[in-house]
């Protein structure tokens, strides 16, 4: 009878694997290069994962500082966003949290793998349309709080996630962090007269 997988094990393999894609990238990941970085087999890899994609998308769910999961504890720690100014804040320090200089060394990797899944559905699934979706789901609540029409707050919401995805792209090119901020805090200041009316 066949040994069930070591959780601890898989977990450690997940953690060392999320670090090696990180420096190294999607584009020409090969599990035997990786699997002897990492002191291991590719044999051992699949056996763990089943496919290199799997494998990928898995180590990048368990990430701690993955972008989505930033969001959420922001918003946990936040206390209550029940008026224009609250949410301001709050977009606020989603944004630092996102950008920071902590972070940026990943966000490539995510954009990588949110591009694969567009081009390659079926061995990453669905993950830029999960990323948007869940962004959004997580986004328009608050609008609705301030009294704004549902289609208008899936708006507000499906604007702030893809300004954002698209700030965290171009500084990624240019390297300027300081004007993907002001330019971030120009898109609150045209949206927050809106939050106003709705009170």
């Amino acid at each position: 009878m066949a040994r069930p997988p070591d959780p601890a094990k898989r977990r450690a393999l997940l953690n060392d694997v999320r670090e090696y894609v990180i420096h190294h990238g999607l584009a020409d990941l090969s599990l035997r290069p990786m699997a002897r970085a990492l002191g291991t087999s590719d044999r051992m890899l699949l056996y763990y994962f089943g496919t290199k994609e799997r494998l990928v998308a898995e180590a990048l769910a368990v990430d701690e500082r993955r972008p989505l999961l930033q969001f959420r504890d922001a918003l946990d720690g936040f206390g209550p966003v029940d008026d224009p100014e609250a949410l301001r804040r709050f977009l606020e320090e989603m944004w630092r949290r996102v950008s920071a200089p902590d972070r940026r060394p990943v966000l490539p990797l995510y954009f990588e793998l949110m591009a694969a899944s567009l081009m390659k559905p079926e061995p990453y699934g669905p993950v830029a349309h999960d990323a948007v979706r869940e962004w959004a789901a997580l986004l328009a609540p608050l609008f609705l709080g301030l009294g704004l029409p549902e289609d208008r707050a899936r708006n507000e919401a499906t604007l702030l996630v893809g300004t954002a995805l698209g700030l965290l792209v171009t500084p990624l090119a240019d390297g300027d962090w300081d004007r993907a901020d002001a330019a971030f805090l120009t898109l609150l200041d045209s949206l927050a007269p809106g939050w106003h009316l709705a009170r």
